[in-house]
């Protein structure tokens, strides 16, 4: 089946399901995310389309959430159906209906078969969309390696945080330093984004939409990705350099002796159990250097920013802001 995308050109998709039935049809296809870390990849998604008296209604189907709080660039109570997919389903029905005659009216209900399991596995049910998946795109197409689901999702967190009315939030490289952040805080679901290794993503729409405060959390060698300039944290695009580490140390005033070890280390969480064992605060240090990496990419965006460093056993090491933020 032939489909118009957002930002122009045609592409055709195989149809995995085609029914009709009394004032009804509904067809399917297998979502393909490609390399995109998406856990929609190799889901069915169906529309089914039913005549309707005038316009264009969206009806969440089984699997499809449904959205219960403000923030979302969809209103509360719709189907978690995003607006440049709405548009595309108009369009093509738009096209349909010029075809055969008749008025571009029509009730749309969109199905995920599995959808509210695999919504667990997502933001929605801390985003306030309840009861199974969203149906997200900005363009059609799906870029290799762009994670763009995952910052998509970064981006309506914080979003929804604003809408409400937060003044504090907490951007987690991953599950046990969100725990301990969340726990330190006391903060609410809603107010814990889920950062990963998108320190990048998360600091320019923080940038153009900010917030009072923000705590990032996160592992030791993480975070000295951060602190050393990095944006995207993942080891196939940044590298802890413990040289560099040795070197912060040395300015700090440790001895010659300690920044030799802490360059010999094998890897960061060893450096930091040097550095520990001779009580040095070289945690201390990569938080406060990550908070001034972070306000540099901020650029006078009004956010106070602190860093805090969690170890693999969740314990918190250090909990660090720069000079002039709480």
């Amino acid at each position: 089946m032939e489909i118009a995308l957002p930002r122009g050109g045609r592409t055709a998709f195989a149809l995995a399901r085609e029914l009709i039935g009394p004032g009804w049809a509904e067809a399917g296809v297998i979502k393909d995310a490609g390399d995109d870390p998406d856990v929609t990849h190799g889901a069915l998604i169906l529309a089914r389309v039913r005549s309707a008296a005038t316009g264009i209604v969206f009806r969440a189907g089984e699997g499809v959430g449904t959205v219960t709080r403000a923030g979302l660039p969809i209103g509360v109570g719709e189907p978690a159906i995003n607006p440049v997919p709405r548009k595309m389903i108009e369009t093509a029905i738009g096209e349909a209906a010029a075809a055969l005659g008749v008025p571009a009216a029509a009730e749309v209900t969109v199905s995920i078969p599995g959808g509210a399991a695999l919504a667990q596995k997502t933001w929605n049910p801390r985003l306030g969309i309840v009861g199974g998946l969203s149906v997200l795109g900005t363009s059609g197409i799906v870029t290799p390696y762009s994670c763009a689901a995952w910052i998509h999702s970064i981006h309506r967190g914080i979003d929804v945080a604003r809408a409400a009315r937060l003044h504090h939030v907490v951007a987690s490289t991953g599950s046990t330093s969100e725990r301990a952040a969340q726990a330190a805080l006391g903060l609410p679901d809603h107010a814990m984004l889920d950062m990963g290794d998108f320190a990048g993503g998360l600091l320019k729409y923080l940038r153009r939409h900010p917030l009072p405060r923000l705590t990032i959390a996160g592992g030791f060698a993480k975070l000295s990705k951060l602190a050393a300039g990095a944006m995207d944290l993942h080891s196939a695009h940044s590298t802890l350099d413990l040289a560099t580490l040795a070197a912060w140390a040395g300015e700090e005033g440790a001895p010659q002796d300690l920044a030799a070890g802490l360059a010999a280390a094998p890897t960061g969480m060893a450096a930091l159990a040097v550095a520990r064992a001779a009580g040095f605060p070289l945690a201390e240090i990569v938080a406060r250097r990550a908070a001034a990496s972070a306000l540099a990419l901020l650029k006078g965006a009004p956010v106070a920013v602190d860093v805090m460093v969690v170890d693999r056993a969740g314990l918190i090491v250090a909990h660090q802001s720069v000079a002039g933020t709480p």
